[in-house]
């Protein structure tokens, strides 16, 4: 797991899961959020960052973003 402060800054940005079998998920990344991007987009772009552009066209993924993953941390 990454610990909520490790590598991360205190802006927006989002934590980027990949589903390597059905329901198992890996974390890809933690990146910051680019502004002036649409939600979706920005997290379109977040995969993009995470994975060097080698996101796996067939791979799921999920884009959590950094708040609702420190929230969900402390649960």
């Amino acid at each position: 797991m990454i610990d909520p402060g490790e590598g991360s800054t205190s802006g927006a940005g989002y934590i980027v899961l990949r589903e390597i079998e059905a329901g198992h998920w890996y974390v890809v990344g933690d990146v910051d959020r680019r502004p002036g991007l649409t939600a979706r987009a920005s997290r379109v772009q977040a995969i993009a960052d995470a994975t060097s552009g080698t996101a796996d066209s067939d791979g799921v993924y999920a884009v959590v973003p950094r708040s609702e993953w420190r929230v969900a941390q402390q649960l």
